[in-house]
């Protein structure tokens, strides 16, 4: 297929994988529609405004969009699954989306689809993540247009799940009580061959209607890619011992107490992992050809990027962003029940753009600006009680888009320079909304008002809220001192408490 010839739908722009495939389709020429739930995550993106780049809003869930969606598309990289905490049964889901996929593919006239699913022989003992992934790709290719599967075991790469749930294990444990997965045989790939594969499969239309497994060189055991992992990472010896009672189940929670990967996604993912996943064929590296990087290199260039900073795209890029025209506390007409309101403000002398790159910099390894401490203690508490905990930080340390997660916060609006609205996923009975609202006044003066809304989910929202108010005093204070420190401006009033 000649580049600029078709427009090619990428179903999942703004997941891990589709986040990195999108950039390198434009790279090549190609006219491409990115979707996703929410078109303010796309828009964020460096392509998002490529002059060869369609942006658009899909949920696969929701036949009529994706129906929509495919119109005037000759292809379709369908990177979407339904792995979140927001999925009671996420296979089911699954289900759905694969057989509206098939539909709107009939339907719109694709000639092709290429799905990126998960490597492991279906003998009958499948992890349910591994199953799903393996039944998505038998309805995707019942239906009349051809499909290309690109079976792949652990993808490397900073940011992807997996890599980040061996990362902070080995990071954070010298030594580690471990299942007997750990000897386990998996044949890893680095997202860059995935992307290559992914990539390559449009110029070679002999992989049309095929399967294909995909995996570096390497065949080792877990055991191994920790110990590569360590190494690599010059963290000396881990002392690792497998004892046998130690199931998948305990493993996910252990997961989630270490991690950043919350146990919803971990469970699935350790499940996985008693699952032998080394590729049955190498007919693919024929076809398209290209230099396979080791596990040890591609841990070596994950690493880079992270002490760099410049990880491309992350797992908690596809979290839930709720739509703009949602209802959130603060909004003038919010209507429901109780809503409790803390707004405190400070007023500085100086320019506004350094007040705001204090504000757009909070969380992560810059922290809180006040109470570190405080939030770490609250972030531990959060992962003990199911939530995601404050171990995510956030993607890059400059700057923050619509959907990027900043501990157990998410963005939710970004105006710059003047306001940025975070939305709570930690465990709370309610709906809590951080705001922080530069306001220039007169004489070279700015106002920054930090203004916390909480809409209380029956009686257990009002012991909570009720429970941490008197904190607010001492931290939110704090915070604006601190932010006001950070961006070298002396305070002139406050912090003060408003209505």
């Amino acid at each position: 297929m000649q580049p600029n010839e078709h427009t090619i739908l990428v179903l999942g722009a703004t997941g891990y994988v589709g986040g990195r495939l999108v950039p390198r389709l434009l790279q090549a020429g190609y006219r491409v529609r990115a979707a996703s739930r929410s078109t303010r995550k796309l828009e964020s993106r460096s392509w998002g405004h490529h002059p060869l780049v369609e942006l658009v809003a899909v949920d696969v869930t929701d036949r009529a969009s994706l129906t929509q969606a495919v119109q005037g598309c000759t292809v379709v990289y369908y990177l979407v699954h339904s792995m979140d905490p927001s999925n009671q049964d996420f296979s089911e889901v699954d289900r759905m989306a694969a057989a509206n996929m098939v539909q709107a593919a009939q339907d719109g006239g694709l000639s092709r689809i290429i799905y990126l699913s998960g490597l492991g022989h279906d003998d009958g003992d499948l992890s349910k993540h591994l199953k799903s992934r393996t039944e998505v790709a038998h309805i995707l290719s019942e239906g009349p247009v051809p499909v290309t599967v690109l079976r792949a075991a652990m993808i490397i790469g900073s940011g992807s799940a997996s890599f980040e749930i061996l990362r902070y294990l080995v990071d954070r444990l010298p030594v580690m009580i471990t299942p007997k997965w750990l000897s386990t045989p998996c044949q890893p790939i680095a997202i860059r061959n995935v992307l290559n594969y992914l990539l390559g499969c449009l110029q070679h239309p002999e992989t049309t209607g095929e399967t294909y497994d995909i995996g570096g060189e390497d065949i080792l055991t877990y055991r191994q890619l920790m110990e590569i992992y360590s190494e690599e990472a010059k963290l000396g010896h881990r002392w690792i011992i497998p004892i046998p009672f130690f199931t998948p189940t305990l493993s996910s929670y252990w997961i989630h107490l270490v991690t950043p990967v919350s146990a919803s996604i971990a469970r699935p993912l350790a499940e996985g992992l008693r699952n032998p996943v080394v590729c049955g064929e190498s007919r693919i590296r024929e076809i398209i050809p290209q230099e396979l990087l080791s596990v040890r290199e591609a841990i070596h260039l994950a690493l880079d990027n992270i002490v760099r900073q410049s990880v491309e795209s992350h797992w908690t890029d596809a979290g839930y962003l709720p739509p703009v025209e949602t209802r959130y506390p603060g909004d003038p007409d919010w209507a429901g029940g109780s809503l409790f309101k803390d707004r405190r403000v400070i007023r500085v002398e100086g320019a506004i753009e350094d007040l705001w790159h204090a504000i757009v910099r909070i969380g992560g390894e810059n922290g809180w600006y006040y109470g570190n401490w405080l939030w770490s203690i609250r972030g531990l508490l959060d992962k003990l009680f199911g939530g995601v905990g404050s171990y995510r930080g956030r993607r890059d340390p400059e700057r923050v888009c619509p959907g990027d997660a900043l501990d157990f916060w998410r963005v939710l609006n970004v105006d710059e320079p003047k306001r940025l609205r975070l939305l709570a996923e930690m465990k709370v009975p309610g709906l809590a909304v951080l705001e922080f609202l530069i306001t220039p006044l007169e004489n070279g003066q700015l106002e920054l008002a930090q203004t916390a809304w909480f809409a209380p989910r029956g009686l257990g929202g009002l012991l909570y809220w009720y429970a941490v108010a008197p904190l607010h005093n001492l931290v939110f204070n704090g915070m604006l001192r601190g932010i006001a420190k950070a961006s070298h401006r002396p305070i002139l009033q406050g912090p003060l408490r408003t209505h």
